[in-house]
């Protein structure tokens, strides 16, 4: 059994994005609460992250964004951008905790402390580009998670496999001109945010290094489990990462509220199967795995569940 490193802390619950939000504090309650009754909570190494040091947070985003999410939440405004990014005067600090807990994954997944890594964290991330606060999202996780694993670790090869049923504009607009990052998503397709069409593939030296499989409303198990066999695998056997990283949001489930997508856990779990057996192959079984979205709390919980077993 892999060891595998849950990162998690109570400060996430206090990004208030109000009750009717969908991107609520419910969502890691219920997750959290949910892991703890199953068999799979005692098996993990649980760790409570510091923030990230800015430092690596602006070599993504750069200073006067950051300076911006700051002010404006501690100003007490509520709302960052035309209606979905809700906030509270805590969520420029608890988006800190959230860089915090990827980039102590990947410290210690790269110091083979722990073979595996799920960071429970939010806000999530990756809607959010170099300077645009968008869809939830404040600073890009991942992002920051991969540059890191980049920069201080010297790591040379990264992929971003994303499967929220959103496309993550914000993590292919930052490495779109960048071959050392692979972005690959799969996704609900005409949808928000608009962006990730298949003919979507990088520009300049990162042309070909972005791979966007469009999945068509009403998509199933069966298409899913299909474009992942035949286009994601091949492309990341191809690439032979030393890094894989995940944003997992949970959205593309049957049940969530936000999606046309009819996945069932066992989606989740044979996608996470699939993924760890690439970074056997190239990364000596390293993935470090960011929750993204998911909106309905026992689908969400529930393919969690089975996306940290398959992780173990």
């Amino acid at each position: 059994m892999a060891k595998v490193g849950f990162y998690y802390h109570p400060d996430y619950l206090k990004h208030d994005t109000g009750d009717r939000h969908v991107e609520r504090s419910d969502r890691l309650r219920y997750l959290t609460n949910h892991l703890l009754q199953s068999d799979v909570w005692h098996s993990l190494d649980h760790l409570r992250p510091s923030p990230g040091a800015k430092e690596w947070i602006t070599k993504v985003h750069p200073e006067r964004y950051i300076e911006m999410i700051q002010r404006r939440c501690s100003a007490g405004e509520t709302v960052l951008d035309m209606g979905d990014t809700h906030v509270s005067k805590e969520s420029y600090d608890v988006a800190l905790l959230a860089t915090g807990a990827v980039m102590e994954a990947v410290d210690n997944v790269l110091a083979k402390k722990h073979e595996r890594a799920f960071c429970a964290v939010r806000p999530p991330g990756h809607h959010a580009e170099t300077a645009t606060v968008m869809g939830f999202c404040l600073l890009n996780n991942v992002a920051i998670g991969a540059r890191y694993a980049q920069q201080k670790h010297g790591i040379e090869r990264v992929a971003v496999v994303d499967w929220d049923v959103h496309h993550g504009n914000g993590t292919q607009e930052i490495f779109y001109e960048d071959p050392s990052v692979f972005y690959i998503s799969l996704h609900q397709y005409p949808f928000y945010p608009g962006t990730g069409a298949a003919d979507e593939t990088g520009e300049g030296k990162g042309r070909g290094f972005t791979l966007n499989c469009p999945m068509k409303a009403g998509s199933t198990d069966k298409e899913y489990l299909e474009a992942f066999r035949e286009k994601i695998l091949p492309a990341l056997h191809k690439f032979q990462p030393e890094l894989l990283m995940i944003s997992a949001g949970f959205d593309a489930h049957k049940d969530d509220p936000l999606a046309n997508i009819l996945l069932t856990e066992k989606s989740f779990a044979e996608m996470t199967k699939m993924v760890t057996e690439v970074a056997e192959k190239y990364c000596a079984g390293r993935i470090v795995s960011v929750l993204e979205g998911g909106y309905n709390l026992e689908a969400l919980a529930q393919s969690v569940e089975e996306h940290v077993r398959q992780l173990m």
